[in-house]
Order: structure tokens, then sequence, then C-alpha cells
């Protein structure tokens, strides 16, 4: 053994089980001025609008965790390159806020989604519960303007709630606010009811989803977003319980991981500035199913933001 101490402690190899502290290896970094740096991956730890089973505060950690798993492959397959020849990112860590202290976890996510965007960096947030996605989408509206929003989910999440904190209002709320333009957005894997009468989303419903191919899945989402800047957001309960058990409000009848990830790979070419998966909840995973759903996920789309390069 030498007597010279590596006094650096190495995150990114391929060890599925040494020094897991950061989603997939990433340095652990706020620095924004890093040369070349792309994507920034950013942990949200909050579940305090829940209307379900608690625990999506876990979900950053778990996702983390569960990322080991994908940490050994040089190359995610399908993609034909390797995304450390295309792209930089970093592990910001997570949003600290008071605890119990909803209104500062809206005032320090958009703080902070708000300083990363202007940057020019691409934003992957892991949650947390589906509410904080609204103050994601405040911070990216302030850098790009209204968006297009391609929303994955078993709930539409466009009830006019009267708490003031709830995760199943963000996108009543975030058209009202100017955030999102209804007539460029999509819902897919809906399957629990919403005004049908009333609803300005698109909405290709779990049963529409499973049943079309994945092109024909794709191309009514690439026909609705078109040329628009778009911000996509994957609450992980739009996964079938079978392939997602951890999260706090399961519906039977959801999407594979398989075919979520097909209609992903198919939305490269679209304009999305930032990407988010949220309800990953640990307490009620399988194994790190979920989980490893989760970082699979935000991992795709990394190599969907490096394939523009």
């Amino acid at each position: 053994m030498s007597d010279e101490v590596d006094k650096t402690v190495r995150l990114a190899d391929d060890s599925t089980y040494a020094n897991i502290f950061s989603y997939m290896g990433l340095p652990l970094s706020r620095d924004l001025d890093m040369p070349g740096l792309d994507a920034v991956v950013m942990g949200i730890p909050y579940d305090l609008g829940t209307s379900g089973r608690a625990g999506a505060r876990s979900g950053p950690n778990g996702i983390r965790q569960a990322s080991a798993n994908l940490r050994w492959e040089e190359q995610r397959w399908p993609w034909e390159f390797s995304l450390n020849e295309r792209l930089q990112a970093i592990d910001y860590g997570d949003i600290q806020f008071g605890s119990g202290d909803s209104a500062d976890m809206l005032a320090q996510v958009e703080s902070h989604a708000t300083r990363i965007t202007a940057a020019g960096k691409t934003l992957i947030s892991l949650g947390g519960d589906h509410f904080v996605t609204l103050p994601l989408l405040r911070g990216h509206v302030a850098t790009h303007g209204k968006l297009a929003l391609i929303h994955f989910d078993a709930h539409t999440d466009t009830y006019a709630q009267h708490e003031k904190y709830d995760h199943g209002s963000m996108f009543y709320r975030a058209p009202r606010e100017g955030l999102i333009d209804t007539a460029r957005s999509v819902q897919v894997g809906i399957r629990t009811e919403y005004d049908r009468d009333d609803h300005e989303f698109q909405v290709i419903n779990a049963d529409m989803a499973n049943e079309y191919s994945v092109h024909e899945t794709v191309a009514a989402i690439l026909a609705r977003v078109g040329d628009a800047p778009a911000y996509l957001t994957f609450d992980i309960d739009c996964l079938d319980p079978a392939f997602a058990p951890g999260t706090g409000t399961p519906v039977v009848g959801g999407l594979s991981t398989s075919r979520a990830l097909r209609i992903l790979r198919g939305l490269s070419g679209l304009n999305i500035v930032g990407f988010d998966v949220m309800e990953v909840s640990p307490a009620y995973d399988q194994s790190q199913l979920t989980a490893l759903a989760g970082a699979s996920l935000a991992l795709e789309f990394l190599y969907m933001r490096a394939s523009r390069t």
C-alpha cells in the first residue's frame, strides 16, 4: 500500500454501492460557472402538499441511491453515444427550506430554478410531491417565457382545491398565472376523474396510451406541442403500480416503464427546457422498483438533452 493517501472522495465511478452521495455519481456542486456545464440535477424533499400517503420528501435521496445501479454503463441502451462525452452535469443537492414552511419552499425553489435557468443550464428536478412543479414552472418561465406542458400522470392535477398547498391543484393554478399555454399542452396516462366538458388540456388517457402504438402517442404529442418551448413533468404514478408501487396515490391501469421510456425518446426533438420526476415515495417501494424507474427517467432525459448537442 502506498504512503500516498488520496484525499479526494471519488463519486463518479462505476460502483453500485460505494459513495452514493449524488445522482449518477455526479459532482456535488452549486458552481454554475463550471466550464462546459450543461445541466443541473436538483432535489426538492417536500411532501406537505400530499393528499394521500406521505413520504415523497425522501424521493430525491431514494432516486440518487437507485441511480447507482445505472452508473456502470458508459452508454445507455439504445443510445449510440456516451453521455459524458456530450454533456456535463452536476448534482446541486437538495433545496433547503424551513421545516413545515410551504411558503418558504415555494420561494426557495423558484429562486434556485430562476438562477439555474438564467445561467443557461437545463434543470432536472427530483421530487418531492407534485406541488413543487408550480414554483419550478415559475422559475423556468422567468427565463423562457410561457411554456407548453407535457404532463405524464394518473391525475390531471387541475382540481380547483381550496387548500393553498395541494399536489392536485398546480395545473389549475399555472394557466391562471400565465405560466403555461394549455392550447399547446398535453397530459398522458390520465385514469382518474376530471371535468371532461371543461378541460383545456389535450388528454391521452391511460387506455389510449396503452392501446396506441408508441409512434401514435409520440405523433399526437409532437402535433400538440409543435415548436413551443416545453416543460416535461413526470409523476411516477403515471406508471402502473406493478412498475412503480412506491408512490402516494397509486392507480392501477397505468403505463409500463418500457412504454414510458420509448415515448420520452420520441420527444427528443422537441424544445424541452426543463424536466422533473415527482412523487417517488421510498417507504412504499419494493426492491427500489419505483426509485429505479425515477432514476432511469431522469437519465433518459439527460440523454435526450445530450442528443440535441
